[in-house]
């Protein structure tokens, strides 16, 4: 049970009723503990090993590109109408895993040189149309203050005064359900889709969920206040990067037709976006995790509050386990995506109760999570999410 001794009291005395009223214990261990308890070798990048995990995703993005070539000459209009989805789909797998390792590059978890993780996450990110040095700076913020309520940087909850519900002792619901049209299935339905679809382009343009900004906050803005001056013209470059191959596709379009774009391309990317956001969305949402205020969180209690869910075997496989080995990312960004799984077994050990995992099936965890998980309250250093 959570009791006042668990937190820094120097300062500020905590508020945790809510982890009182849930018999959430806040965690006290170190990330030394932690550290110290994950093998030495598991922190060891390898260059050319990493180089291979890139040559079978690009292997695969052929062998899928190529195949798909056949489709339109199959005379069974059926048969076409089955396997262009098919290919969109496995497409969008292989190059979420492609994503994936351009992400690592911005943690410098690829190779030892930086050089080599910023040129290889530059051409990755790029082909993906992600700016890749404005998204590494948001993202490595997002890391030093994962569960903070006030400097987190994606998936911020609401407060209940952001969505516009009377304080809490003036509230006849109190806690929730708040609204039975927003728990109508086919609310629910178009509020996941919308998420899925727009999701990631609407918080790379306006940092959507992101913490509030004045003025525009965009990660092709380099003025706004997500970024330091010193990133400037990283951020141009970036933004010049997507902008170069928003051209080169272009360009194939008027030689192939914008038809031939939007099969190959356009809509296997519109899938890895969709796997982005529905990664990220679950590994962060919960409503049996809180988030922390200044006055209780630290780094280890913040990577702690992360949830590791598999999404089987193949797609695992595929998206170089950023989902089931999620837990120890947070921990130990810089740590090979190859050796995560050995390691999360040994985080597991480490952190007990406090190691989080779901097994729920994903669309079942997705609309679990979507219905239970609406706003905070605007008071206290530990709160859980309601609706």
């Amino acid at each position: 049970m959570a009791t006042k001794r668990n937190v820094n009291t120097e300062d500020v005395k905590p508020v945790i009723d809510e982890a009182i009223e849930r018999n959430w214990e806040i965690p006290t261990f170190t990330i030394k503990e932690i550290r110290d308890a994950i093998p030495a070798h598991c922190f060891r990048r390898d260059t050319f090993r990493s180089f291979t995990h890139v040559l079978h995703d690009f292997i695969f993005v052929a062998i899928f590109f190529g195949l798909a070539t056949y489709i339109d000459t199959i005379p069974n209009l059926y048969a076409r109408i089955a396997l262009w989805p098919l290919y969109w789909i496995a497409q969008g797998i292989v190059c979420t895993g492609i994503w994936v390792i351009g992400h690592e590059c911005g943690h410098q978890s690829f190779s030892p040189s930086k050089a080599i993780n910023d040129g290889v996450g530059y051409v990755l990110h790029t082909l993906l149309l992600v700016p890749y040095y404005s998204w590494k700076y948001s993202h490595s913020k997002h890391h030093k203050a994962t569960g903070h309520m006030n400097k987190d940087q994606v998936f911020c909850p609401k407060t209940r005064t952001k969505v516009g519900l009377p304080a809490r002792e003036q509230d006849p619901v109190v806690d929730g359900p708040h609204d039975a049209l927003d728990e109508a299935p086919l609310a629910v339905l178009m509020g996941i889709f919308n998420m899925l679809v727009f999701g990631w382009p609407l918080y790379l343009f306006t940092n959507v969920t992101g913490q509030p900004y004045p003025g525009w906050a965009s990660h092709f803005n380099p003025n706004c206040l997500i970024y330091d001056k010193n990133q400037f013209w990283d951020v141009m470059i970036s933004t010049a990067g997507v902008l170069g191959m928003i051209g080169f596709l272009t360009y194939l379009g008027s030689i192939f037709g914008p038809l031939a774009i939007v099969k190959y391309y356009f809509i296997p990317y519109l899938n890895v976006n969709a796997w982005l956001v529905l990664i990220t969305y679950l590994q962060h949402t919960d409503p049996k995790l809180p988030h922390y205020r200044e006055n209780v969180w630290n780094f280890q209690r913040g990577a702690a509050l992360t949830v590791d869910r598999s999404f089987g075997f193949i797609i695992d496989y595929f998206h170089h386990h950023i989902s089931d080995t999620h837990v120890a990312h947070h921990f130990f960004s810089t740590m090979p995506h190859y050796h995560a799984e050995e390691a999360t077994a040994h985080i597991k050990k480490a952190l007990g109760k406090h190691y989080h995992c779901d097994n729920t099936p994903i669309p079942v965890a997705l609309w679990k999570v979507w219905k239970a998980c609406r706003f905070v309250e605007d008071d206290g250093d530990v709160v859980f999410f309601k609706n």
